[in-house]
């Protein structure tokens, strides 16, 4: 039986991630799930590639705050702001995404944490960022601050195999999915097209290429050459190394650990 494994929030787009029982899934993605982050003074989008540090930021979620925590450096909570007045922001090819900062004291903290002047913003409510037209299945499929699609799935065995050829492990977090599956053969998620968990319908709409993010590890921030190297040995798409499938929610509705996984197509 295919079922679900781990379910994983990025509240903050680059930082930590955390793992929950249960998610209710919305069309932008899971609920909470990358609606933040860290950007210059002029709007541009920050991630581990240029600021591998990121990675140690853990984001703690308590109904409208969000706590701030780092190795060495004091804890700050702050409420989270939805509306207001927003201000621009761009992430890829997406410009003018109407965001909402956070306030100085967010800023000050991720300032002096990286060491460079930056600000924290949330997604404003009611704006829509619409993933490409090339792989969307509906007009409005649309998503937060996440690199182009709402949800990241991966099973355990494609690791598993990729380990295989590894000279040191690797865990999944390299990867950053939100959906963990196990019970399936080594990359099955490759070839689904729609899945159901629960009342949840899924189209697996385009592969992920992976980038040097996935060559950090997420508590030393050593970098090395894999997993890329290997991936790009035996996992070549003409996207780029492939690991995980983007994923497009069909409706909402609520999602648990250890719920089973139909394929539909």
């Amino acid at each position: 039986m295919i079922a679900v494994s781990t379910l994983t929030y990025y509240p903050i787009k680059a930082c930590k991630g955390f793992d929950v029982p249960a998610s209710n899934v919305e069309r932008m993605g899971l609920e909470h799930d990358r609606r933040m982050m860290v950007v210059t003074p002029d709007g541009g989008f920050l991630t581990q590639r240029e600021y591998p540090r990121l990675a140690l930021v853990t984001p703690a979620l308590k109904k409208e705050a969000v706590t701030l925590s780092a190795p060495g450096f004091d804890s700050l909570q702050i409420g989270i702001q939805k509306s207001g007045t927003p201000t621009k922001v761009s992430i890829w090819k997406s410009k003018n995404v109407d965001a909402i900062d956070q306030g100085d004291e967010a800023a000050n903290w991720f300032s002096d944490w990286l060491g460079v002047s930056v600000r924290l913003v949330h997604f404003a409510d009611g704006f829509i960022r619409r993933v490409s037209r090339e792989y969307a299945v509906h007009p409005d499929d649309h998503t937060g601050f996440a690199d182009g699609y709402p949800i990241l799935i991966a099973s355990e065995e494609s690791l598993q195999d990729l380990n295989s050829r590894l000279d040191s492990a690797i865990p999944m977090n390299r990867f950053r999915p939100n959906l963990v599956v196990r019970g399936c053969e080594p990359f099955a998620e490759d070839k689904w097209k729609r899945i159901r968990i629960g009342g949840v319908e899924m189209a697996l709409v385009k592969p992920c290429a992976r980038c040097v993010v996935t060559t950090i590890d997420k508590e030393t921030l050593e970098k090395s050459k894999e997993p890329l190297k290997t991936l790009s040995a035996y996992r070549k798409h003409e996207l780029g190394a492939i690991f995980g499938v983007n994923v497009i929610p069909l409706n909402g509705g609520r999602i648990e650990v250890g719920m089973s996984v139909e394929v539909l197509e």
